[in-house]
């Protein structure tokens, strides 16, 4: 180097430590400042001070910096870069930090560390000069052809740069106007390299040493780019691209290696071609392939950086991942399947009965369409898990949609690819997820979908259900028709009250009623007590049940058309036998080791006489309790507390004016009481107990056939009077008046409520009824007559009246609950007066009137 005029730094100077990347001469960094050290430094010197002089900072690079001011100093780098600080910037969140923007100004060396609190300062030695370089042509006297071959080589990587873009530009002006000396420094800094290297490029003080290291990192990075332009097929137009110089990794120490991003984008470009032959070669109609492979040109054309090119690359990805024509074999084995799911449900006959069904039609037809079935019963029963059996049994994958809820008819027929974050249907997603085109699909809840602005996801089913149309599917994100006529869709309702008419016309309903008690007892014990049993790491040895406990659980404890309560009282069991099988086994090992304790006591002295057991240690060295536990009614009580239900019939039907009917709810059949009562007043009805339109015109039924046939049956208001309305009123009452009831099969429980009110007496307290009335006395049949009676069975009535042209449905009753029951059938209300109450309902002479006998 010559002399000239040199700029000097400070013979001291404050260390800044940094551990993240290493400043060269001429080049600028950003380094963040949270130690401890490091903000003293920056608050001390660069926020406090005035001068320019305390502006300048020795940073020393690969030295990070104690996080506690107490810690000691590590090691210091030998070589630094004296920096000058140009923009501070702080912030407190979510710790205190500064950011600083330094530009290096020259190298120089430690001589000796003058202190460590509250910053490390250090006294240093000026490696090169900041002077006024001096001419190109004496600089090249003096660097000679090294000079020129790193010249050579710098102004070669500007060049294969775009000279369009301003960066670029601006290097190649600073190769021609800066003095060689400075080119090394500066190249390294923004040309691809390590921290390492850069290290080493630092502590290479020699100017000629400097070139010699720097040279073959420019000759690497203009054979990676070299390469990556032969490797890419380059339109007219884009010859020439702008590869941005950043730091990478050093992969490899011979000139020419790729950098990763290269590769990157390499990688991306091979993604796209083999995108476009999986779309070739995959099995899907031909119209989809021609959609596709539009869209792999308009991809090819796309910028990455646009938001469009994720959407259609997404788009591709998901056509290619369909299974267009990929299926399962279906196992048709009737004998197989019967068994199967005879281990699996118990009861269930219909179900069964039609899986075998389709089973068999399959076998004899090898192309059939899929069945839509709509298994449609109280909650608890087993409809969400017969539909995974029905998977298992064909062979089948299975996949449960659930439409609890869904207001949006996008989750059918998905959105739109013009929409932001668009994607497809739930439908389209569960083949994807399977991978096969013939799966179970469980569209569970389908009666409790909801309407909103956004659609109707009811009508949105309608094609997606239709055996007719859904061989043409499309949805709204593929935009092509898929195939669903091979899906076997079984759908789960509480009720097709909630359901659209035209949905419930395209799907074949199965009722799934609720169990018998009998049905009950056999399904807790051959798999509700085995499931928890395992559940909470028991066996049969150590806890049993018994039928007669189980039947307590259910007519004490659950009162329900399904198990799952049944389920979780099993389990409440399961966890008290867990304490005491716990505590046993650890009052085992106490007693264990207090045997063991003896024994050696009686080794060491034979002749010692035995010492009284206190109480307090014979209790807490009590007996494990004995295997098997038994749980027994009394056990019963003590864990799951005393009994929820109690069989009250007979209390409630204590005074005349009180009738038990039946009614259909969505969560099976119930027992419902029908009480009335009368007072002096104008002739008025009043009806309580929230009863919708059509309960409250079945009372005004009973009330005007009661009062045009009150002579007959000699029925009269409290004056005698055989008008029952005049000077009276008359209060029928629904109990439960917090649950919404409605339906006319409530007609026979009224008109016998109220007939038992007039006449002073009592309903039989073992007998229930429903049947729907006309003005003229008829009884019209009515429907959930399955799971009224077995409501009735469940609490303890001996007696069901049912209108005559229900006597067909006696037939889905299981025979041990027909067995139990007395069935009336009646087609008028003379047969429910006379069945209803003991000795009849026959017309009676009036008291006091004389016969005549003349």
């Amino acid at each position: 180097m010559s002399s000239g005029s040199p700029i000097q730094i400070p013979g001291r100077l404050p260390l800044l430590l940094t551990h993240e990347g290493v400043l060269l001469p001429g080049s600028t960094m950003r380094t963040s400042v949270d130690s401890a050290r490091n903000l003293q430094l920056v608050r001390s010197r660069l926020l406090k001070g005035t001068s320019l002089q305390s502006t300048i900072l020795g940073v020393i690079p690969n030295t990070p910096d104690p996080a506690s001011d107490a810690a000691d100093l590590p090691p210091l780098h030998r070589i630094g870069t004296a920096a000058l600080a140009v923009q501070v910037v702080g912030s407190n969140w979510p710790k205190p930090h500064y950011t600083l923007l330094v530009t290096g100004l020259c190298r120089f060396q430690i001589v000796q560390l003058l202190k460590e609190r509250p910053y490390p300062v250090a006294q240093v030695e000026q490696l090169d000069r900041l002077e006024e370089f001096p001419s190109t042509l004496q600089t090249r006297e003096e660097l000679g052809e090294l000079s020129e071959q790193f010249y050579k080589y710098a102004v070669q990587l500007v060049e294969m740069l775009d000279m369009s873009v301003p960066a670029v530009a601006k290097l190649r002006r600073l190769l021609d106007s800066l003095p060689r000396e400075a080119l090394p420094d500066i190249l390294t800094s923004i040309v691809r390299t390590s921290n390492k290297e850069k290290l080493q490029i630092l502590d290479a003080v020699s100017l000629e040493e400097r070139f010699k290291m720097t040279i073959p990192l420019l000759v690497r990075q203009i054979e990676g780019l070299k390469l990556l332009q032969k490797t890419r097929k380059h339109k007219p137009e884009d010859e020439k691209r702008v590869i941005a110089i950043r730091p990478l990794r050093r992969v490899a120490h011979i000139p020419g290696a790729l950098e990763e991003e290269e590769e990157e984008e390499e990688e991306d470009s091979d993604d796209v071609v083999l995108l476009e032959r999986k779309v070739r070669s995959s099995s899907m109609p031909e119209p989809a392939r021609r959609v596709c492979l539009k869209e792999v040109k308009r991809l090819k054309k796309m910028p990455q950086s646009m938001p469009e090119y994720a959407l259609t690359r997404n788009y591709l990805e998901l056509m290619v991942e369909l299974p267009w024509n990929k299926s399962t074999t279906d196992r048709l084995d009737i004998r197989a399947a019967r068994v199967l799911l005879d281990n699996d449900h118990y009861a269930m006959e219909k179900l069964k009965k039609r899986v075998l069904e389709y089973l068999a039609v399959r076998q004899l037809r090898t192309s059939l369409k899929g069945p839509i079935l709509c298994f449609v019963g109280p909650p608890g029963v087993g409809k969400t898990s017969v539909g995974r059996s029905v998977a298992k049994t064909l062979g089948r994958e299975f996949h449960r949609i659930a439409l609890g809820g869904v207001c949006d008819q996008s989750d059918i027929r998905g959105h739109r690819r013009t929409y932001v974050g668009s994607m497809p249907g739930r439908i389209i997603n569960g083949l994807k997820t399977v991978g096969v085109n013939n799966p179970v699909f469980l569209l569970d809840e389908v009666d409790k979908l909801g309407k909103s602005l956004q659609g109707d996801p009811a009508a949105a089913l309608l094609e997606v259900l239709d055996p007719e149309q859904n061989h043409n599917f499309t949805d709204h994100y593929l935009n092509v028709a898929f195939d669903l006529s091979q899906v076997l869709f079984i759908a789960t309702a509480n009720t097709t009250a909630t359901i659209p008419a035209a949905l419930l016309d395209r799907m074949e309903v199965i009722q799934v009623p609720g169990y018998t008690q009998e049905e009950k007892i056999e399904i807790a014990h051959r798999h509700l007590i085995p499931k928890q049993l395992d559940q909470h790491g028991l066996s049969p040895q150590q806890l049993q049940i018994p039928p007669a406990t189980t039947l307590g659980i259910i007519t004490r404890y659950t009162r329900e058309a399904g198990v799952r309560s049944l389920d979780r009282k099993l389990g409440a069991i399961c966890r008290a036998v867990a304490v005491k099988v716990a505590e046993g086994q650890h009052r085992e090992a106490k007693l264990e080791r207090a045997e063991a304790a003896e024994a050696e006591g009686g080794e060491l002295s034979d002749d010692a006489e035995p010492q009284p057991v206190s109480d307090s240690g014979a209790a807490g060295l009590a007996l494990p309790p004995e295997m098997p536990i038994l749980i027994d009614l009394h056990a019963l009580k003590d864990i799951l507390g005393p009994p929820m239900y109690e069989m009250e019939v007979s209390e409630r039907l204590s005074q005349p004016g009180v009738a038990i009917g039946l009614a259909w709810t969505p969560l099976g059949g119930e027992i419902m009481f029908v009480e009335a009562s009368r007072m002096d007043g104008e002739g008025q009805l009043t009806l309580t107990g929230q009863l919708g339109d059509v309960m409250k015109e079945s009372a005004h039924l009973a009330i005007s056939w009661l009062r045009s046939n009150a002579k007959k049956y000699h029925l009269t208001n409290a004056s005698g009077s055989f008008d029952l309305l005049d000077n009276t009123d008359i209060h029928l009452h629904f109990p439960a008046g917090a649950v919404t009831k409605d339906g006319p099969s409530a007609g026979v429980t009224i008109v016998t409520c109220l007939a038992s009110l007039f006449s002073g007496r009592l309903v039989r307290s073992d007998v229930a009824m429903t049947g729907e009335i006309t003005l003229r006395g008829l009884v019209l049949p009515v429907g959930g007559i399955k799971d009224k009676v077995l409501a009735a069975h469940r609490a303890g009535l001996k007696r069901v009246i049912l209108p005559q042209r229900n006597e067909k449905d006696l037939e889905e009753i299981p025979g041990n609950v027909r067995r139990d029951l007395s069935f009336v059938t009646a087609s008028c209300l003379d047969e429910v007066l006379n069945a209803a109450f003991d000795g009849g309902f026959s017309v009676k002479a009036r008291p006091g009137l004389v016969n005549s006998k003349l």
